[in-house]
């Protein structure tokens, strides 16, 4: 695709979690789908006729196994955070139909073991799982997803 035909493109509404334990460390998992360490949080598409906040309640639970009933919801950015793919990516991702993402993120407090947490879920998006301590986030993130946990850490941070 050229320039000008991904700039046309629009962003996929979609919704991000930052889950957090009570030591203030962040879930992440290494996604499936990638050769290299490419660690993340739970994020996904919101569906049509969903809230952002139902559909982050359901991406936590489709992809690690966490209900509603083991956290608290602590916060959520003020606005939509954007990012483009990298160029070589349009194609590939979302059949072509997405630049990237806007989206709206909100911080949910774990109150369960980490016994609750199943990532074998029905459509498994993570081969494994750790608690990341919020100044290793940003570095271990895949790039040109760094800026956005960057915005999340500055609005959401002060309350892990």
């Amino acid at each position: 695709m050229t320039d000008a035909q991904i700039s046309d493109l629009p962003y996929r509404p979609c919704v991000g979690v930052m889950l957090v334990n009570t030591r203030g460390h962040v879930w992440v998992g290494s996604r499936l789908d990638r050769d290299a360490d490419a660690w993340q949080m739970p994020q996904g598409g919101v569906d049509p006729g969903e809230t952002c906040r139902d559909a982050a309640l359901r991406e936590l639970w489709e992809e690690t196994g966490v209900s509603d009933r083991l956290i608290t919801i602590e916060g959520e950015t003020a606005g939509l955070i954007r990012y483009d793919l990298p160029h070589d990516l349009v194609g590939k991702v979302w059949g072509g139909k997405y630049r990237g993402q806007e989206q709206k993120w909100f911080l949910f407090r774990f109150h369960g073991e980490d016994s609750d947490i199943d990532i074998a879920t029905e459509h498994p998006e993570f081969s494994e799982w750790k608690w990341m301590p919020r100044d290793q986030l940003v570095a271990n993130i895949v790039p040109f997803k760094r800026a956005v946990y960057e915005q999340v850490l500055a609005e959401l941070g002060a309350k892990l």
